[in-house]
């Protein structure tokens, strides 16, 4: 992927080595007064909730109901992205270009795009949405708008059989592509039709969610290598791999579990790399209806 040359994104918090319950460098204490939040849960999916259908000009037409944040999290000082961290950098320039791609296409519906802030953190951090673990994998938090990536994830998705840099674009594609559905309304939409389903059709939501998370990331890739030629030869497999990496059956069946399709929450590997490649082929949005 020809990612050295592009822009680096200034909306990266590192919170590595910070204490992961109070945000302060490791080693100091909690300081006198300060209130530690109670009954946070570790966030176990490796995203929130995902987008919805539709045309684009509809979706757009409800940005400003998106959700706001409702539960504020302790907040930690941004740092600035030590230039000779390479996998922060790599980071900060696949963050720029979804930015640069996605308010593209904002802007060609008439509305203006609000890029997230991405959270670098090690093991653990706090959020709005829960207190957040690396084990979880990288997760989006609609309640603060922060995509949150432990970097750590990038070496066992190598381990998965899923190594290159743009298998972990792929990674930071999909859940920048969660933020999209969180500023046009639809996640809040979905949210509350699961809350309203008995389990096995709340997963099923949760996987047509997810699926067109993986399409929406594809059509960032169509767009950015039309506008910036950022794929080399190899990339499209590598991000095939990512996605088959993490289908659900695949993770059963690596768990001994067996598998149970009633269950999955993101989709199947097959149903993964088939809508990130729809994505990818097309650049369409309306393409991405993974609820048709």
């Amino acid at each position: 992927m020809r990612w050295r040359k592009g822009r680096r994104s200034q909306n990266i918090e590192d919170r590595r080595g910070q204490n992961s319950t109070t945000g302060m460098p490791r080693g100091r204490g909690v300081p006198r007064g300060m209130k530690m939040g109670g009954g946070l849960t570790v966030i176990l999916l490796l995203g929130v909730l995902f987008l919805g259908g539709g045309d684009l000009g509809q979706i757009l037409s409800v940005l400003s109901g998106g959700a706001e944040p409702t539960i504020a999290p302790q907040q930690s000082p941004s740092g600035s992205v030590p230039v000779t961290d390479e996998e922060a950098q790599f980071v900060s320039a696949v963050l720029a270009d979804t930015e640069d791609t996605w308010h593209s296409i904002f802007q060609s519906a008439g509305e203006r795009y609000q890029p997230p802030k991405l959270v670098l953190y090690s093991d653990a951090t706090t959020t709005a949405c829960g207190y957040g673990s690396g084990a979880s994998g990288p997760f989006y938090c609609p309640g603060d708008r922060k995509v949150y990536i432990d970097l750590e994830f990038f070496r066992q998705l190598a381990r998965l059989g899923a190594p290159g840099d743009f298998a972990q674009a792929y990674v930071i594609a999909h859940e920048v592509a969660h933020h999209v559905q969180n500023l046009v309304g639809t996640m809040g939409q979905v949210d509350r039709a699961r809350r309203q389903s008995d389990q096995r059709d709340s997963n099923a939501l949760s996987v047509m969610l997810e699926l067109q998370a993986d399409c929406y990331a594809g059509v960032w890739a169509h767009h950015a290598h039309r506008q910036r030629n950022i794929l080399e030869q190899g990339d499209i497999e590598e991000g095939l791999r990512a996605a088959a990496s993490v289908g659900d059956d695949r993770i059963q069946s690596m768990s001994g579990r067996g598998v149970h399709p009633e269950s999955f929450t993101h989709g199947s590997s097959e149903q993964r790399m088939h809508w990130f490649r729809t994505g990818l082929a097309t650049g369409d949005l309306n393409a991405c209806n993974t609820f048709g």
